[in-house]
């Protein structure tokens, strides 16, 4: 127990230092024990009253003048082993006096206990307090005042020092903690935890920070992953996941000085790019969607992706805010991403005009079908032989009451990507099988969107329908795209195999216009290839056309499969049709689409017949 005592009188240095230090050798004289006994009121100062209570071991300094003692105290916390007590008198001429001593050591060390000893009033307790406070660390002891009372205080006052101190760096540790605590709670609220890349916040804070400077020297990025869906579909989350943190360190590796890289969620990533210019701006994109567009090593599988880049300059739309510039590199993103993707796309304002177009249609759509403003017309497709009419191709039709009739080609595409085909399509199936009711004998083919016929209850949804409709599933065909069935093949492969067990008949839409293989065909239940119309013009004046028909037709033969040719308006493409061994024809030449009622009268010699062709309700409309 640290203890210092500021005294300019020897024969008092020297009490304390026989009380205190338990020192029973000294040479006192009889003046000295007289001293003693004045200070200490016990007449037995230097016996064994004191002795027996030499339990607490005190580690005493003494300081001869008030100067003295404040470099003592400095250099004890220079050291890192402060003094607990400082007994201080009030009169030590020359120099200092006990007063500003007490002020000059508290300035110095906060922690330390004061006692202000004096036998006279030239200061009172306020006067000190108000200087080397604060008023719980400064005592008092008048002079005579007994050994025992100046041991007592020593060791209460060492004792509380070693709690408070203790309570001291307690509470440091819990700053400590809670310090330490914020900055992994606001790493985490700024960092994505799979590839420890900043997140959106963090990306827009940044952002936000630049336009507020009014930095215009970068460019701002987002790049998606082409394809990343199938890894996850295919080899699971996992896979994905570490594909994502691979991508994430080939940006960062390409990252310049002053850039910024962020996972903005999913398999999208934000880029900051310190750049001189546009096409400085595009060779780094470009750059990094060559390094992301190529092979990777997953779980032991070898992964192709690939990648799409939206590009922006914030220098050339002023006075956006972080927010408005997210949205523009988003729409070039889009862009890129219906361009044929693995390229960059720069925003212009033209874009911003089609996404506003975009959500009118949208916010149209949505109206349209809770208001009675669509409607199925229905075209007939035709068997080869005698050109009889063996079902309906149905096409969905919108009469907007503030824009007119809008094409399909205009508000499918738009339907699929905002979620609305799942509503659109549940209501061309609940009308076509409605009328299909009133043509005994004849198919009604549904189209069904890939996001449709991915739904993980594809099967049982269709068949409750079906079965509300009061029609069998002979009488039904599911039409679909080689998108939906070559994206995940192994799924859908188990997925047609079980609507053709149930009669169900499966029609392959736009054969030859996607980027499916000759020989997968094979591996799927399908009943019926259909020719894209954009091959059946080119018959009679384009020698490719005609080979790649007549090579659709004879491969749907050899497989045991109907063929269903679109897009016939002249004779002359019907002959040549006929001639190949196509099974079955639909265009303007055999009819037009029209309502269910008009089709089936248009129409009636063929319904009490028996159909083994194909028709079809669509979603996608011609």
């Amino acid at each position: 127990m640290k203890i210092l005592v500021v005294d300019d009188e020897p024969a008092v240095r020297e009490a304390y230092r026989h009380v205190l230090a338990g020192q029973k050798d000294f040479a006192a004289s009889d003046g000295m024990n007289a001293l003693a006994l004045e200070l200490f009121g016990d007449d037995d100062a230097g016996g064994g009253h004191v002795a027996a209570r030499r339990d607490a071991v005190f580690d005493v300094h003494f300081a001869s003048q008030g100067l003295d003692g404040v470099a003592m105290v400095h250099t004890a916390l220079e050291r890192d082993d402060p003094f607990k007590v400082a007994f201080i008198d009030v009169r030590m001429p020359p120099g200092i006096d006990g007063r500003e001593t007490a002020r000059r050591i508290r300035a110095i060390d906060r922690n330390i206990n004061l006692v202000i000893v004096t036998a006279y009033s030239d200061h009172s307790a306020t006067d000190i307090a108000a200087v080397a406070g604060p008023a719980d660390k400064i005592f008092y002891i008048n002079k005579p005042f007994s050994n025992e009372e100046v041991r007592q205080m020593a060791l209460a006052l060492c004792q509380r020092w070693d709690h408070d101190t203790g309570q001291l760096e307690l509470l440091r540790q819990k700053i400590a903690e809670l310090a330490t605590s914020e900055a992994r709670a606001r790493h985490a609220a700024l960092h994505d935890s799979l590839t420890g890349a900043a997140n959106r916040m963090a990306f827009l804070q940044e952002l936000s920070c630049r336009v507020a400077r009014g930095d215009t020297d970068y460019a701002l990025a987002i790049l998606d992953l082409d394809r990343f869906k199938h890894v996850n579909d295919t080899f699971g989350h996992g896979a994905g996941d570490d594909l994502l943190i691979a991508v994430h360190d080939i940006l960062h590796d390409q990252l310049p000085e002053r850039g910024m890289v962020a996972r903005l969620g999913g398999d999208e990533f934000g880029l900051l790019l310190p750049t001189a210019g546009l096409e400085e701006a595009r060779t780094k994109c470009a750059r990094m969607i060559e390094s992301c567009s190529r092979s990777f090593s997953i779980f032991g599988n070898s992964v192709r992706i690939g990648a799409s880049c939206g590009l922006m300059m914030p220098k050339d739309l002023p006075c956006r805010d972080a927010s408005e510039l997210m949205r523009c590199a988003d729409l070039a993103l889009f862009a890129a991403k219906r361009g044929g993707r693995e390229r960059v796309c720069l925003f212009d304002a033209a874009m911003d005009e089609s996404q506003r177009f975009r959500q009118i249609i949208e916010t149209g759509l949505r109206h349209a079908i809770a208001g009675d403003e669509l409607a199925l017309h229905y075209q007939p497709i035709v068997e080869r032989n005698d050109l009889r009419t063996v079902g309906f191709e149905a096409l969905l039709r919108w009469n907007s009451p503030d824009h007119g009739p809008i094409s399909p080609a205009v508000f499918i595409p738009i339907a699929e990507e905002s979620g609305l085909i799942d509503d659109l399509g549940e209501w061309v199936l609940n009308r076509a099988l409605n009328d299909c009711r009133d043509w005994p004998g004849l198919f009604v083919s549904i189209n069904f969107s890939p996001r449709q016929f991915k739904r993980a209850n594809f099967v049982e949804w269709l068949d409750a329908h079906v079965a509300q409709a009061q029609v069998t599933p002979g009488n039904v065909q599911i039409e679909i795209t080689e998108t939906a069935i070559f994206e995940d093949t192994e799924w859908a492969a188990d997925v047609l195999r079980e609507l053709h067990s149930k009669g169900y008949r499966i029609a392959l839409d736009d054969f030859g216009t996607g980027y499916s293989s000759l020989f997968n065909i094979k591996n799927f239940s399908l009943n019926c290839l259909k020719i894209d119309k954009s091959f059946i013009e080119g018959l009679g004046h384009d020698k490719h056309s005609a080979a790649i028909v007549s090579s659709i037709v004879h491969l749907a033969r050899a497989l045991g499969l109907n063929i269903v040719a679109e897009g016939v308006e002249t004779d002359e493409q019907c002959q040549m049709l006929r001639l190949t061994g196509c099974s079955h024809m639909q265009g303007f030449l055999f009819g037009k689409p029209a309502a269910a009622a008009q089709a089936a009268a248009a129409h009636a010699d063929s319904l009490p017949g028996t159909n083994d062709g194909t028709s079809r309700a669509g979603v996608i409309g011609r």
